[in-house]
Formats: structure tokens, sequence, C-alpha cells
């Protein structure tokens, strides 16, 4: 059998709970500036609940994933949340990209890492011991975005490597503001991605991602990379694939440090 395919057709979507208590002021699902929202990306904006941290990346409650992408809360209220970033090599090394669907309310067509989300306040994603709570949501959502089935992805095949701090506006409206855990896996996967979440993927290799990167630096519109997976190329990228490619990839975990970036 051939090595497998580097592009894959886009298909279709999946479902959640709660916890403790902290009050937020609401905002109405009547907001009449979210008239054009889609419907699938408003009912998660509204059902999910993020989880808020402190810069020292302690829980101090909760949050709908709408008013944590809020710019004006972000800023009014320095709503910081926990999220995650996985990282899927195949067996010949190559990285797994996704370019964001349309329809999503944050940086909408823009190329990232295989697959960026939040762990939700529930019981099962917030339990800190070895990551477990953020490998839980990294398997969740990996099945909700791509179609990767659990036992292609296993909790304890996930390797943490390290957390960044940062803050991205994506427009005058929404944007970013996280604790953003890096999580790197060796797998061989089947694909079906979800066409609510994803346009399209790639494998690329190093080479093929460095010209990415110049594409993006040269302003090619149709190459457009998250804020967050620049700031892990810039930073880290290239010598943790070096250690992906030798096998020694927990060497190159820190998770004591939160990098500010």
């Amino acid at each position: 059998t051939g090595p497998p395919p580097r592009f894959f057709p886009i298909r279709s979507p999946v479902p959640r709970t709660q916890l403790f208590v902290r009050a937020f002021s609401a905002v109405t699902m009547t907001d009449s500036n979210d008239a054009g929202m889609d419907a699938v990306q408003r009912r998660l904006m509204f059902e999910d609940e993020c989880i808020l941290v402190d810069e020292n990346n302690r829980v101090v409650g909760h949050d709908t994933k709408y008013n944590c992408h809020l710019m004006e809360k972000i800023e009014a209220e320095n709503l910081l949340h926990r999220a995650f970033s996985v990282f899927l090599f195949n067996s010949k090394y190559e990285l797994l990209l996704q370019q964001r669907s349309k329809t999503k309310v944050t940086f909408p067509l823009v190329w990232t890492n295989t697959c960026c989300s939040h762990p939700l306040y529930r019981e099962s994603e917030l339990i800190e011991e070895n990551v477990l709570g953020v490998r839980n949501a990294a398997q969740r959502k990996l099945f909700d975005e791509l179609g990767i089935v659990a036992e292609d992805v296993p909790v304890d095949e996930f390797t943490p490597l390290g957390r960044m701090l940062y803050k991205a506006p994506s427009d005058g409206k929404w944007g970013e503001h996280e604790v953003d855990y890096l999580l790197f896996i060796v797998r061989d996967v089947k694909l079906q991605p979800n066409p609510d979440e994803v346009a399209e993927i790639k494998y690329v290799s190093r080479e093929e991602l460095k010209e990415l990167v110049k594409k993006a630096d040269a302003g090619d519109e149709a190459v457009k990379l998250s804020p967050w997976f620049r700031l892990v190329v810039d930073n880290f990228l290239m010598k943790w694939w070096d250690h992906v490619e030798k096998g020694t990839i927990t060497e190159a975990a820190d998770m004591k440090t939160i990098h500010k970036l």
C-alpha cells in the first residue's frame, strides 16, 4: 500500500456539559451585529463554556466562547482562557495543516496547525494531572473537526511540549487571548474533515512549510497564517520538528514555563 493521500475532500459535523459558577454579563443571541453569523458557529459560541484562567494558568471561572472572544470583554475584563494547539505528524514526519472554514467567527480561511480549540468547563477537561483534561479535549476536537476517531489518537500519545500566552485581534470585534497548550503527536490517521470547521487540509514537509511562510510574508492573499501558529513557527517549531524526527520529542518538553509572546 502506498503513502496516504496528502490532500483530502471535505464532508460533515458533531455535541457537550458544565460545572461551577462565576457570573458574567450576558450577551443576547439577538445582537444585530451577529445577524450574519453561521448557525453552527453561533450555537457553539453560546453553548461552549471556556475555562477562564489567570496568567499563571490557575482556573478562575468560566464564560461562554462568545464572551471569551469578544475583544471589548477581553480588554475590559482581561478575559483569558485555556486553549490547545495540536501538531499531528504522519509517519513520514509531515505536519498536517488545516485551513479554517470561511464560517469561523475568528480567523476564517487562515491556515494553521492541525487543530486549535479549547478545553471546556466540564469535569473530564478540567483534569490537571498529566494535562489529561487538555488531552481529552484535543481528542474530542480532532474528531469534531477532522473526523479522526479516538482509537487513532489515544490520549496518552499526545506529548505536551509547552504553553504560551498570547493575545491576537482577528478583526474589530473578535480576537483571542489564550494560555495555549502545545501538543505533539505522531500517528497515521484516517481523515474526514467537517466542512463547518475546515475548508481544506494538507500535509507539509519542513521545506513546504517554509515556502508557505514565505508566501504569507510576501502578502499572498491565499496564504494567511493564524497568529498562534506563526508564533509557534517562529519560536519553537523547527527545533521541535528535529526531535519528532529523532524520536526524542519528550526531551523538548518544558511544562513549567508559560511563554509570554
